[in-house]
């Protein structure tokens, strides 16, 4: 079995492309910052940076209502590649292919960055350290 789970915060605003032809489709790449559980020597939590892709829909949805510093909830699956770049140097990567993307945290606890169509809000975290989902996208967001 191959699936993965990841609670984090977005590195960057995902970069979004979308594929040739009549049936063209989104693709979405960003970074997730995930806190490993325990703290260092020096008191701190260390994270991970998760390449992450999504396709299609999901890669849609990523792209309208997550942007940097917001927290993510992905689950998904690993995928390893490789490729040669231009320096002939055979390049291993690895991705988690994203197949469902939640939010994590409400709106009301913080205040994440704002779609440019929605005022902004305050984008320093709430006490739990967790972001808000803007205000003013209530009748954007695909449930309610």
């Amino acid at each position: 079995m191959n699936k993965v789970e990841l609670v984090g915060r977005l590195t960057r605003d995902p970069e979004v492309r979308y594929t040739q032809g009549e049936n063209a489709s989104a693709i979405a790449r960003f970074s997730v910052a995930v806190n490993r559980r325990f703290k260092n020597n020096e008191g701190n939590y260390d994270a991970d940076f998760i390449n992450c892709v999504a396709f299609s829909k999901s890669a849609e949805f990523i792209e309208k209502y997550f942007k940097k510093g917001m927290a993510i909830g992905i689950s998904g699956r690993i995928q390893t590649g490789n490729y040669t770049n231009k320096d002939g140097v055979k390049v291993y990567t690895t991705d988690v292919v994203v197949e469902e993307a939640e939010f994590v945290e409400s709106k009301n606890s913080g205040g994440a960055s704002a779609p440019s169509n929605a005022p902004a809000n305050n984008n320093a975290p709430s006490a739990d350290g967790f972001m808000n989902i803007p205000d003013g996208i209530d009748e954007e967001l695909p449930f309610n």
